[in-house]
């Protein structure tokens, strides 16, 4: 019985002895937190998605004080979150459109034609390693999820004729299915762009015809259509400058395959804010 209390007695006396240890390193070896961390930490939405290159929400608040990322680094949070953030660094933040994501290819079981029946595992990536995938364009969008998968806001889906396609009110432009898709089809392009090219094909146009009905062909009539040089041609394929395109829309009247999406209903709104 003695043995047993005096073993009681002894750990008891080296669990104070080691506790005081431990509270004196802890206050001697203490790191000082910027208070600036904790309060940008708390305008972040909390998310936690990594979209701005960190490992949650506190790495980036970190990383802000730090001066290694920049206070408008969070895109989830958009302008709002940056002025905020940009308030407590004591920094002017410019305010920056917003960017939704867009798939670029229309290639959907009616449009694209198959080289062959894919029965394998339902995941872009597996499905691109054998000979680019099951599609004709090597280009096109393979509608088996890694994108929706990929995205924390659940703002992308397959639709049923088996093409990814982005809900643009919950997308945030944090760029997870931009980095996701093997294929490189989908990219952040600013909320205001009304006119879009849906097709990232660089074949010439005689096979593009062959394998895609709204593929780009490379007719360059979109070129020869735009007044204010808002589209480059280049590795046969059209794509749009957003720095200039007005929302005119002439170029997407005259593509002849329908390759460039527009939204009509708001074009002389677009026009208005213009002139």
């Amino acid at each position: 019985m003695e043995k047993v209390l005096l073993s009681l007695l002894s750990l008891g006396g080296m669990g104070l002895l080691f506790g005081a240890v431990l509270a004196f390193a802890s206050k001697r070896f203490a790191v000082e937190k910027d208070p600036r961390v904790e309060a940008i930490h708390e305008v972040l939405p909390g998310a936690n998605c990594g979209a701005c290159g960190y490992p949650g929400c506190d790495g980036f608040a970190q990383a802000v004080v730090a001066g290694r990322a920049p206070v408008d680094g969070c895109t989830v949070g958009g302008a709002t979150v940056a002025m905020k953030v940009g308030a407590i660094m004591g920094v002017d933040v410019e305010e920056r459109e917003r960017a939704i994501a867009r798939v670029l290819c229309q290639g959907n079981c009616h449009n694209a034609v198959n080289k062959y029946e894919y029965k394998g595992i339902q995941d872009c990536v597996a499905a691109s390693m054998l000979a680019g995938g099951y599609k004709g364009c090597s280009y096109g969008c393979l509608g088996l999820g890694t994108c929706v998968r990929a995205c924390p806001f659940d703002a992308i889906h397959i639709a049923d004729d088996g093409i990814a396609v982005v809900d643009p009110d919950k997308c945030t432009g944090c760029g997870k299915c931009v980095e996701a898709c093997p294929k490189k089809l989908i990219e952040l392009i600013p909320q205001s762009s009304l006119v879009q090219v849906l097709c990232i094909s660089r074949d010439p146009g005689k096979q593009v015809r062959q394998n895609c009905k709204v593929g780009c062909i490379g007719c360059r009539l979109c070129v020869k259509a735009c007044q204010f040089d808002a589209i480059d041609f280049v590795d046969n394929l059209a794509r749009i400058r957003y720095d200039k395109c007005v929302n005119c829309m002439a170029c997407a009247e005259k593509c002849p395959t329908g390759a460039i999406y527009a939204d009509f209903s708001k074009r002389k709104v677009a026009s208005v804010s213009e002139g």
